[in-house]
């Protein structure tokens, strides 16, 4: 994530991309069809996540989230009495009709993921992620094996497993609700959220039909520093919303990772008519447009004003804020189909 784990995983592995280690080796995610009924049978309960085999022969009780995102998801299907602690919770805010409930859960860290210590101490049984990184002991924080020496179990988002980061969709999301409702006994609120989110998408759809798919640059600025988002959920989330992006998954400099650093005259050749841009608050908004309206003058995108800012927040993998992103972008780019 851009801000703390996206940030650190994008300027620290296009850095040293070739010698960091994956965490996880496989990308798939999903319930073993054999096992998939939960508390009040007797029954266990194995999901199969990024690669890993995870097993639960009770319902978690002590749940920790290590992002905002997650949390939202958690909250949305009614597991609130079940989350112990959540993390990184200065990254992004809660929707307001959600920020209550969590007053009374402790926080284990603001701007980055929690330590090894922090974590451990909490004596969670489920820990739930948006991406591998989190679990990065060369960074101080808890492994998965440490996790599961201590009785917790570690869920990531689909979209979040190491060898998915690049091909990860949008609707990964509904991949993580119906495994996390499974988990947590919570099959009808994961229905009612995953119809609730398909519709919404269904409605995107319908609107971009048969219209003339707009090209789209899609950056991260930071300083002088621009980043270009040509694979992952990232990509898939322009994709959906109808746009062409200007950055395909297949060229080469995303062929290892979903974000390259690239020069102002990249974007300048790709010539795109909209840019989206992803952003951490206010104060950054405004600095991105400026430099954007400074360094690309000429390009379609900054003459017509199509420049469409997105929480980085809702460009996490395995955050309904996909969903929302998908419908700025689309109203955006299509705005009299809306």
């Amino acid at each position: 994530m851009i801000t703390s784990s996206r940030r650190s995983t994008i300027t620290a592995a296009i850095a040293a991309l070739a010698t960091a280690p994956l965490l996880l080796t496989a990308c798939g995610s999903g319930v073993s069809t054999d096992t998939a009924e939960q508390q009040g049978t007797g029954e266990t309960v194995t999901i199969e996540n990024c690669g890993q085999e995870l097993t639960f022969d009770t319902t978690p009780a002590r749940v920790v989230s290590l992002m905002p995102t997650q949390t939202e998801l958690l909250l949305r299907l009614g597991l609130q009495d079940s989350i112990v602690a959540h993390a990184q919770t200065g990254v992004s805010p809660l929707p307001d009709e959600l920020a209550q409930e969590t007053d009374d859960i402790p926080v284990l860290s603001t701007d980055a993921p929690p330590t090894r210590e922090d974590l451990l101490a909490a004596e969670p049984d489920l820990v739930v992620s948006p991406t591998s990184y989190e679990f990065t002991a060369e960074q101080g924080f808890a492994s998965i094996d440490q996790l599961r020496d201590n009785g917790a179990e570690a869920y990531i988002a689909t979209g979040g497993c190491a060898d998915r980061r690049n091909t990860a969709e949008v609707t990964d999301v509904f991949t993580d609700i119906e495994n996390i409702g499974t988990i947590m006994d919570a099959p009808d609120a994961a229905d009612d959220l995953i119809a609730d989110g398909k519709d919404r998408l269904a409605a995107v759809e319908e609107g971009i039909a048969g219209q003339t798919r707009p090209t789209v640059a899609q950056l991260f600025v930071e300083g002088n520093s621009v980043m270009a988002i040509g694979a992952g959920v990232e990509a898939d989330i322009i994709k959906t919303a109808g746009g062409d992006n200007v950055f395909d998954p297949q060229d080469p400099q995303f062929a290892e990772f979903f974000a390259a650093e690239i020069n102002p005259e990249e974007v300048i050749s790709r010539n795109p008519e909209a840019i989206v841009f992803g952003v951490t608050g206010p104060e950054h908004e405004e600095q991105t447009r400026n430099y954007l309206q400074k360094t690309f003058p000429d390009v379609p995108a900054v003459k017509n004003d199509l420049l469409i800012a997105i929480p980085e927040s809702d460009l996490h993998p395995g955050t309904l804020g996909n969903i929302g992103a998908v419908e700025t972008i689309a109203e955006r780019l299509y705005p009299d189909a809306f």
